[in-house]
């Protein structure tokens, strides 16, 4: 009865299973489609016959009739358009209805109708819809810009500004995306692959070194963008006989082949002659080829994309230089009878630029030992000059000086402005007096803004060193006020601690909590030797701080 009522119908009907799939369709709808109901029968109603208003493809994720069937709701659509078995453009409405059974989605029925056949309003309405959807699709272009702009200068670290560049490309602007970057001027690495989701990683044989670049006469799209040529639009849809003519075409045409490369788009990271590398796009779908458009796009972001690695480059020689430098101004320790000392340091993690923190210990001249723990403000060259310039002064001053620690420390706030570059920096300088294998001994000590030493004793009590603070260094006291000294006998088998800021402070958390971290971790590691307590308590601190962290570590003996 129902299948009767349909046929009688003069309205197209079209039923569709949950894949989209035509499983019936009436007289009226074989005469709208001009197609028979046999030649309907499997086809996906969508691919077969659905187009926008304009006559192009729906891109399947933009399409509402799909997007209703997987929902399991009704839809409708008024100014869209299908494509005839003789080939012919019709404007259609539609509206569409789930089906189910026992609760159960079987499909929907579709009920499509032709309208006026008036050329002029269709043309008229197809130009509309077409200049709509390039305004979208510039509007979408710019966005994928500035999104890209945004993210690439978030991070100095290459690899993590390759990573999000790679998660905006895809799927957003093509299909897979591949970042070479040349490796001095005869090598050439492929730093990044991504595609698809589930088909991005699992490619070894797409990362890695690649052949070095031929000549600059070479045909491969790759090669002539990575010798200084401009940006390149391939069309892919048809057999390419060509053999590859060098080692490098070989390997990206290899590439291109196994993901279905229909349309390429290569362009050079950075511009004219500071070619950096190459970024080349890929899309797989015939019906959505790269335009010109979508190639002045793709060679912006290679220019944005050029900076970053050259601005990465140059920092990431520089960090090297710093810590370098930073290393071979870390003095070795001496030795003080059975005392004994440990120290360590720690960079900023990749990403954050390396700092001035230090430490020092030296036997002055009376035979006492000094200990030293600083930190320069500022992370760059600079902050780690001026730590060894602060590091040789300090030891000057210091070294024939038998009076209070503070005197010292005034001394070279005096000086400092004079002969460093030092704007402002905070230290604590120790001196541990007693004999150095029996004792007693007593500590005095002076602290220029910097977090106070850590005692723990070897009956497990842990006590913070909070005397002796006066401001830190860069204030220029003078005649207005001198810093405090303190003192403080230690007992035997005891562990002094001296540290900088990076191992109390971590984002989210204030300085209290910090230290009440410092103090449990250290109890709990009191009685390993020196060097591994030195080692491990930094690794127990929270993840996320962006300093550097200097810790030196002084033991008595038991008697």
């Amino acid at each position: 009865m129902w299948q009767r009522v349909v046929e009688q119908l003069g309205t197209a009907v079209v039923v569709i299973d949950p894949a989209g799939r035509i499983a019936a369709v009436n007289p009226a709808a074989e005469r709208l489609l001009g197609r028979t109901a046999a030649a309907m029968h499997g086809q996906d109603l969508h691919d077969l016959c659905h187009r926008d208003p304009g006559g192009a493809r729906i891109p399947r994720e933009h399409c509402p009739l799909l997007r209703a069937l997987a929902e399991g709701r009704s839809a409708c659509g008024d100014d869209d358009s299908c494509l005839r078995g003789d080939g012919r453009q019709i404007p259609v409405s539609w509206s569409a209805t789930p089906l189910t059974r026992d609760g159960v989605p079987q499909g929907m029925a579709v009920l499509i109708s032709g309208t006026a056949d008036d050329r002029g309003a269709h043309r008229e309405r197809a130009e509309r819809a077409a200049r709509t959807t390039a305004l979208e699709g510039l509007a979408e272009r710019l966005t994928l810009v500035a999104d890209i702009t945004e993210v690439l200068g978030q991070t100095l670290e290459l690899d993590e500004a390759l990573a999000r560049l790679s998660r905006l490309l895809v799927p957003r602007f093509a299909d897979w995306a591949a970042v070479d970057l040349r490796i001095g001027s005869r090598q050439v690495h492929r730093v990044a692959v991504t595609g698809p989701e589930g088909r991005d990683a699992g490619q070894e044989d797409w990362h890695g070194h690649l052949p070095a670049p031929a000549g600059e006469a070479a045909r491969s799209a790759l090669v002539q963008v990575l010798n200084g040529g401009g940006p390149v639009v391939q069309d892919r849809a048809g057999p390419d006989d060509t053999p590859p003519d060098s080692p490098l075409a070989a390997v990206h045409d290899a590439f291109l082949e196994a993901t279905g490369a229909v349309s390429v788009i290569t362009v050079p990271l950075g511009t004219g002659r500071q070619v950096s590398g190459a970024l080349t796009l890929v899309r797989t779908d015939p019906d959505r080829p790269f335009g010109t458009g979508d190639l002045e796009v793709a060679s912006d972001i290679g220019r944005r994309v050029g900076l970053v690695v050259d601005n990465a480059r140059r920092y990431g020689r520089q960090r090297e230089v710093a810590e370098a430098m930073q290393r071979n101004l870390l003095p070795p320790l001496p030795e003080h009878g059975r005392v004994r000392l440990a120290a360590g340091y720690q960079p900023a993690p990749a990403g954050s630029q390396v700092g001035g923190d230090w430490y020092d210990a030296f036997t002055l001249r009376d035979g006492t030992l000094a200990l030293v723990i600083g930190d320069v403000v500022g992370h760059d060259l600079t902050a780690a000059a001026g730590m060894a310039q602060l590091h040789g002064i300090l030891r000057s001053l210091a070294w024939d000086h038998t009076g209070p620690t503070g005197a010292v420390v005034d001394r070279l706030d005096d000086a400092m402005h004079a002969i460093t570059t030092v704007s402002m920096a905070t230290l604590v300088l120790a001196r541990l007096e007693g004999p150095p294998d029996t004792g007693p001994w007593t500590l005095h000590w002076t602290s220029a803004g910097h977090p106070p030493p850590l005692l723990l004793t070897a009956d497990g009590t842990a006590q913070y060193l909070e005397a002796g603070q006066g401001l830190l260094l860069g204030t220029r006291l003078g005649a207005r006020g001198r810093r405090p000294s303190a003192a403080h006998a230690l007992p035997p088998g005891s562990t002094l601690l001296l540290y900088t800021d990076g191992l109390i402070e971590s984002p989210g958390s204030d300085l209290d909590t910090g230290l009440g971290r410092l103090r449990r971790h250290a109890l709990a590691l009191a009685h390993e030797p020196l060097d591994i307590l030195c080692d491990r308590l930094p690794a127990r601190m929270p993840p996320g701080s962006t300093d550097d962290i200097a810790l030196l570590a002084l033991r008595l003996p038991e008697t």
